[in-house]
C-alpha cells in the first residue's frame, strides 16, 4: 500500500520520531510505528526524557525509581539508569531494521548532559561512559555542535563511537562539523578501527530558523519583508544539503569512503511547524532528497502520513533560489549570524533547563521513595 510515509522512503528519506518513553515501547507502540508508518529510527533529547519520566499519568518508572531509591542513587545515576535502560530496549527493537538496512538506519541517540556543551574532554568522557553502557552497535551518542563539541566529536569518532551531532544551526558551523567527522574517521582508521562500523548524522535544525528569522521580518514590516517570511529555514537546510554533497564527493571524503567510511547524513530536526499559518508537513515534503533523514515530532509524522504529497526530490533543484533568499535578508539588515548563534545559545540553554528540571523531580521522587 502506498502512503506518503512509504513515498518518503521510496525518495530515499529516513524517517525517525523524534520521541521516546518506556510506556511507548512497553504497550508495542515503537513496533506499530515501524511497522506501519515506515518509521526506522528514533531521536531523544533530555526535553523528551523530562516529559517522559516526569509525566504523571505514566507508571512505568515508577518500579525502577523505588529500586534506585533504595540502592541509594544520586538524581544523577537515577536518570542516567533510566534512560540508558530505555534507550537499550529501543535500540533492541529496531535490530531488525539496523540489519536489514546494512547498518544504516536502525539508529536511537541518546544525549551527553547538557551540562557539558561547553567541556570538550567531560563529553568525551560521557560519551565514552553511554557508548559502553548501552553497549549495541546501532547507539548514536548525541554530541552538540557547539565550539567544544567540536573536538570531542572528532575524538569520539576517532574512538570508533557512531555520533549524532546536534544543534547545528549554520551552514558555517555544518562545514566544522563535516571537518570534525573526517578528522574523526582519519583517527580511526590510523587506530585501526574498521570505518564502516561508524555511523554519523549531522542534525540540521530548520523551524526554529524560521522562528528567529521571521520574528525579525515582521519587526521591519515592509512588503520585502513579509514576502521572505517562512523561506529562511528551507533555504537554510537546501543549502547545507549542497554542502553536503560537495564535502563528501571531494577527495578527501572519498579517500575515506573507498577505505569503507560511511558518508555522515544530514539530518533535518526540528520539524514540527510552529507557525499554524503554514502546512503542517511543510519541513518534511518540501526537504526530500536522496540519503537524509527527517526526525519527526509524533504530530508530524501522523500529519505527513495522513495528507502529505510527496513529489520526489525538493531539495537539489532549489539551490539558486535558496541563495536568493539570504541575498534579500542581508538587503534588509538580518544579520543571518546573529540568528543562528542566538539559537544555539537557546538551545544549549533550553536543554540545560530541561535536565536541571528533570534531575530535581527526579530527586524528589527518590525522596520521596526513601
Amino acid at each position: 500500500m502506498s502512503t506518503p510515509t512509504a513515498d518518503l522512503a521510496a525518495a530515499g528519506v529516513s524517517i525517525w520520531l523524534d520521541d521516546l518513553s518506556r510506556a511507548r515501547i512497553n504497550s508495542g507502540n515503537l513496533t506499530e510505528l515501524i511497522e506501519n508508518r515506515n518509521v526506522v529510527g528514533v531521536t531523544t533529547n533530555p526535553t523528551i526524557f523530562a516529559n517522559a519520566i516526569t509525566n504523571p499519568d505514566d507508571t512505568s518508572y515508577d518500579a525502577q525509581v523505588t529500586e534506585l531509591a533504595a540502592s541509594g542513587a544520586t538524581a544523577e545515576e537515577a536518570v542516567f539508569a533510566a534512560t540508558t535502560q530505555d534507550v537499550a530496549a529501543a535500540l533492541d527493537i529496531f535490530r531488525p531494521v539496523w540489519e536489514a538496512s546494512n547498518h544504516v538506519d536502525g539508529r536511537v541517540s541518546i544525549e551527553v548532559s547538557p551540562d557539558l556543551a561547553h567541556d570538550t574532554e567531560g563529553t568525551v568522557a560521557q560519551a565514552k561512559e553511554l557508548w559502553a553502557k548501552v553497549d549495541r552497535p546501532n547507539l548514536l551518542v548525541k554530541i552538540p555542535a557547539t565550539k567544544a563539541g567540536l573536538p570531542a566529536i572528532a575524538q569520539a569518532i576517532g574512538a570508533g563511537i557512531s555520533v549524532n551531532v546536534t544543534l547545528i544551526f549554520s551552514l558555517e558551523r555544518y562545514a566544522e562539523v563535516i571537518e570534525a567527522y573526517l578528522t574523526g574517521l582519519e583517527t580511526a582508521k590510523a587506530a585501526g578501527i574498521d570505518l564502516s562500523t561508524i555511523e554519523s548524522v549531522a542534525s540540521f535544525f530548520v523551524s526554529r530558523v524560521d522562528t528567529e528569522t521571521d520574528k525579525r521580518l515582521s519587526a521591519i514590516g515592509t512588503p520585502e519583508a513579509e514576502a521572505l517570511k517562512s523561506k529562511a529555514g528551507l533555504a537554510n537546510a537546501r543549502l547545507a544539503y549542497e554542502l553536503y554533497e560537495k564535502t563528501f564527493a571531494g577527495d578527501r571524503a572519498k579517500a575515506l569512503l573507498e577505505a569503507g567510511a560511511n558518508v555522515q547524513r544530514p539530518l533535518w530536526a526540528s520539524t514540527g511547524v510552529k507557525d499554524p499559518a503554514l502546512p503542517d508537513t511543510l519541513y518534511v515534503t518540501e526537504l526530500v532528497a536522496q540519503g537524509v533523514v527527517n526526525t519527526m515530532p509524533e504530530k508530524t509524522l501522523e500529519a505527513t502520513f495522513d495528507h502529505g504529497v510527496v513529489t520526489g526530490d525538493t531539495i537539489t533543484g532549489g539551490y539558486e533560489e535558496a541563495r536568493a533568499v539570504f541575498s534579500g535578508l542581508a538587503d534588509l539588515g538580518i544579520d543571518f549570524a546573529d540568528v543562528t548563534q542566538v539559537l544555539e545559545d537557546e538551545g544549549v540553554a533550553k536543554f540545560i533547563d530541561s535536565w536541571h528540571d528533570l534531575l530535581t523531580q527526579v530527586k524528589e521522587g527518590l525522596e520521596a521513595q526513601r
